[in-house]
């Protein structure tokens, strides 16, 4: 069953319990175009705004909600990738060409949050979540060093490729999962009891996976790990939760929404490949959906979190 708008856009629903998350009449929008690889993007409520990176291009963009305007907010951006913001409203983003996760104060000045484990630098910090406790959770494969075009070329340090945490309280960085082939995007359950990892690791292993993963948070530790979904379509990047549970998920051909029991209910289809969501708007029901070169959203019948 199909409902959608032109230029490729619309609803696929594979589950009847999709429909519940849709607006009969609300449809995609493209809000702009322009980007070689738009990812990373973060909502800020307060000046009800979207800041998205443009890898290849080296700038942040910032989306305004307010007039539906689209600016440069910061240029060179080393290569900028994930982006989210920590409890006290401040952007914490995850830098390919500095090899490096940071945060923007309120007053603008940059603080670097990490750059080394056990004095080797990173790969390419990926993408980055901050949890309540204000600690930060981010994935670190080689994407950026391994071309000159969404960082920079460079030999790897690091015997593999992680997940880590940085202690909020004390800035401790510590490994959470070492058994990935790709780590990529990641995002807490709604009561931050579960954490999910997607690995792309099938984009340099024949065979590889292309899955996300599902763990128990206990503290600073990861239990579990067992997969939770594998992509029908491409391979899932960045994703995010609904109230409720659900995985909305960036795939090849839109965004794949999946209930909490793993089940595939239906998508968002979008004209691009799709590299990651997040939920904005004064009540969190608007998912912004990064395309390859074009920033889109939707109206939904639900609400996400941040």
């Amino acid at each position: 069953m199909f409902y959608g708008a032109p230029e490729g856009t619309g609803y696929e629903v594979l589950d009847k319990r999709f429909e519940a998350c849709l607006i009969g009449h609300a449809r995609v929008e493209r809000l702009w175009t322009g980007a070689r690889w738009l990812e990373g993007p973060a909502w800020f409520p307060a000046s009800r705004s979207l800041i998205v990176s443009d890898i290849p291009n080296n700038r942040m963009l910032r989306f305004d909600e307010c007039d539906g305007s689209v600016s440069t907010f910061r240029q060179p951006s080393n290569n900028s990738n994930g982006n989210t913001r920590d409890p006290e409203g401040r952007l914490v983003t995850c830098e390919h060409l500095a090899r490096r996760v940071t945060r923007t104060e309120h007053d603008g000045a940059i603080t670097v949050l990490a750059d080394r484990y056990e004095g080797k630098r990173f790969n390419s910090p990926n993408d980055v979540v901050v949890k309540n406790d204000g600690s930060i959770w981010f994935t670190d494969p080689s994407y950026g060093i391994l071309f000159d075009y969404e960082g920079g070329k460079a030999a790897s340090e690091m015997d593999r490729c992680n997940v880590y945490r940085i202690d909020g309280q004390n800035g401790a960085i510590t490994i959470a999962a070492n058994d990935f082939e790709k780590p990529n995007g990641l995002a807490f359950s709604p009561d931050e009891s579960l954490l999910y990892i997607a690995d792309t690791g099938v984009t340099h292993k024949e065979g590889g996976p292309k899955h996300i993963r599902r763990f128990k948070v206990n503290g600073a530790k990861l239990s579990g790990g067992e997969v939770f979904a594998t992509c029908t379509n491409g391979l899932f990047d960045g994703f995010r939760l609904d109230e409720e549970g659900r995985i909305w998920s960036s795939a090849a051909d839109g965004v794949h929404c999946y209930h909490p029991d793993g089940a595939l209910i239906g998508k968002v289809k979008i004209p691009e490949l799709v590299s990651n969501v997040c939920w904005g708007g004064a009540k969190l029901n608007r998912l912004f959906i990064c395309g390859t070169t074009s920033l889109y959203s939707v109206y939904l019948a639900i609400n996400g979190k941040r």
